[in-house]
């Protein structure tokens, strides 16, 4: 089951992915730290707190350059076409977050044509250190704010996978011991507001993650979500390749050459098998599809490739063989 987190209260331990005698992915140790203020514990999380405590700053500068290089890196929209830029960002350092966002930008980037417009954001696999900037939300925003700069924002789309643990109050930054965060619906919506990216697809896997869906549904948005905002959802633990949601929206519904919703529709008709075979609280997954989203995802859609690819990775249903 994905694990809410509780601000300002001790964070239970989360079981690391099995690890090299070479390498050990961060684990969470600590205790989460008090970020915020207030007699609830609350106040200012819309804003979308972030805090790095510890951390090496000869870590810091590498993921910097790591950073700038892969920013550096996207291509400009071409102006014949409606482009999609895509990212995907783990924000969490458990090692099937990491797994998942990497293979995410790999279909995502095949399925919307945006080779070269595309950013992964994502801590280690679990083997060793990760190649990638890591996931952040220094990281998603400066990756959010360059993208605004070289696409087309009357014409071009964003497509924004997120995927990490989650909370009734956001979606949780979590890197080991080292760094930690929220990412609010307010302070997503007003990013997006800011940089006047409007056209955008946005799929985001964490429990209660449904609590995106008012502020962030729009005329001009696809929302998918793994979860009602009073919901958690399955398949985060570390060891595992995939989550329950990204199993099913990535790994099945969007590698096929069928459209987004049916996707979609194929996905919580997954999940809902899975679930209902581990015998838990379904996660009810929402889905916000806004009335202007097709004028941009027709001409995506025509591009999208005609063959299927494969499922790759340990199914996420076989943690309910192994115990987990």
């Amino acid at each position: 089951m994905r694990i809410a987190f509780a601000i300002l209260a001790a964070v239970a331990a989360l079981a690391a992915a099995p690890a090299s005698a070479q390498y050990k992915a961060p684990a969470h140790e600590a205790d989460w730290p008090g970020m915020v203020s207030g007699p609830d514990g609350i106040d200012g999380l819309d804003p979308g707190p972030e805090l790095q405590r510890g951390r090496s700053a000869k870590a810091m500068l590498a993921d910097s350059r790591k950073l700038n290089v892969a920013l550096g890196a996207l291509q400009p929209q071409r102006k014949a076409l409606v482009d999609a830029y895509v990212v995907s960002v783990a924000l969490d350092s458990d090692p099937v977050f990491g797994r998942e966002a990497r293979e995410a930008g790999k279909v995502l980037s095949r399925r919307f044509d945006a080779a070269g417009r595309t950013i992964v954001l994502a801590g280690s696999t679990g083997t060793m250190p990760s190649e990638l900037p890591g996931g952040s939300l220094t990281s998603l925003t400066l990756a959010l704010a360059r993208i605004a700069e070289v696409m087309d924002k009357q014409q071009d789309v964003l497509v924004l996978y997120t995927t990490s643990h989650g909370a009734k109050v956001g979606i949780a930054y979590h890197d080991g011991d080292e760094g930690y965060g929220i990412l609010s619906p307010k302070r997503l919506e007003e990013l997006l507001d800011e940089l006047g990216i409007k056209n955008r697809v946005l799929i985001l896997s964490a429990c209660y993650s449904g609590i995106f869906v008012g502020p962030l549904s729009s005329p001009d948005t696809a929302l998918f979500t793994a979860a009602s905002s009073d919901r958690p959802s399955f398949g985060c633990q570390a060891d595992n390749d995939w989550t329950f949601f990204g199993d099913a929206m990535i790994n099945h519904g969007l590698r096929k050459s069928q459209p987004l919703e049916a996707a979609s529709d194929q996905a919580r008709m997954l999940i809902g098998e899975w679930e209902g075979a581990a015998q838990v609280n379904p996660s009810n997954p929402q889905v916000s599809i806004g009335a202007d989203v097709q004028a941009w995802l027709a001409p995506l859609e025509a591009r999208m490739p005609k063959t299927d690819t494969p499922p790759v990775g340990r199914p996420a249903t076989d943690a309910l063989k192994r115990g987990g």
